[in-house]
């Protein structure tokens, strides 16, 4: 059994104590609708609202995220590059901390932070569940990590950027030019969709400055069977992993040609 597998299972062992597949089921066609249909409750932590969605969220897209960064981090060679410590902001169920750091040979620590209390005691629990040094503690990306001052950790930011309020997206946006600017390693990862990330031209041109690359990703969805099962329950049928990623990393290497697509010129 993979450590991935391990996790989705012990993730199943957690979460379904006190949930029925069927309530689960449900709750996943919930959580997908607010993504696709009703995003614009995103900002006030609709997505983790019940423990139904939570279960969802920590079963489904956990694991998905988890697959995906790992992915992109791999194409990136990122996980080549020499890492003490990854600075997860916006770090979620600690899925893509994780997935980086179990991509790396000799593993960096994790200090992740996340506005939502629940999604921090999970994201302590997946550090541990993957046997990763690492620690989370509630906070917000702005006022708790002024990005000029930390230390020239990588930064993490997968799947927060398009969940934040706009005022806050821009102050960000600042903070992290700043920080690249000063020599700060930078991975964005975001979902493919332009309607999503409506934001994202100004983001990669304003960091693109600074040299950040920008990259679309295709990877094929090769899904553990937990994860299949779940996605056919609920209607969905996730094919691919798809990401988009604003990266700044030292001496930036070229990505590996398998699971690349071409960067689109359009916004």
């Amino acid at each position: 059994m993979t450590p991935i597998d391990r996790w989705v299972a012990a993730l199943e062992q957690r979460h379904l104590a006190n949930l029925t597949r069927p309530e689960l089921t449900r709750a996943l066609r919930a959580l997908s609708s607010c993504y696709v249909e009703r995003r614009e409750k995103l900002t006030s932590g609709a997505a983790l609202e019940g423990a139904g969605k939570r279960a969802a969220f920590a079963l489904f897209y956990g694991p998905l995220h988890f697959l995906t960064v790992t992915a992109v981090v791999r194409a990136l060679l990122a996980n080549e590059i020499p890492i003490d410590t990854i600075l997860d902001l916006g770090c979620g169920t600690g899925a893509g901390g994780a997935a980086w750091a179990m991509a790396c040979a000799t593993r960096p620590a994790i200090a992740g932070i996340d506005r939502n209390g629940w999604a921090v005691q999970e994201a302590n629990w997946t550090y541990k569940a993957f046997g990763v040094r690492g620690h989370a503690k509630t906070g917000d990306v702005i006022r708790n990590y002024p990005i000029t001052q930390l230390p020239n950790y990588p930064i993490l930011l997968a799947y927060t950027v398009n969940e934040l309020p706009d005022a806050t997206r821009g102050a960000l946006l600042d903070r992290l030019v700043q920080g690249v600017r000063a020599g700060t390693p930078l991975l964005i990862v975001e979902p493919i969709s332009r309607r999503v990330t409506g934001w994202w031209p100004e983001w990669r041109e304003r960091l693109g400055a600074e040299g950040a690359r920008a990259d679309d990703w295709r990877f094929p969805a090769a899904l553990p069977p937990a994860l299949r099962q779940m996605a056919k329950g609920a209607g969905l049928d996730p094919r691919e992993l798809t990401a988009r990623t604003l990266s700044k990393l030292p001496q930036s290497p070229k990505p590996k040609a398998q699971g690349l697509r071409p960067k689109d010129p359009r916004p």
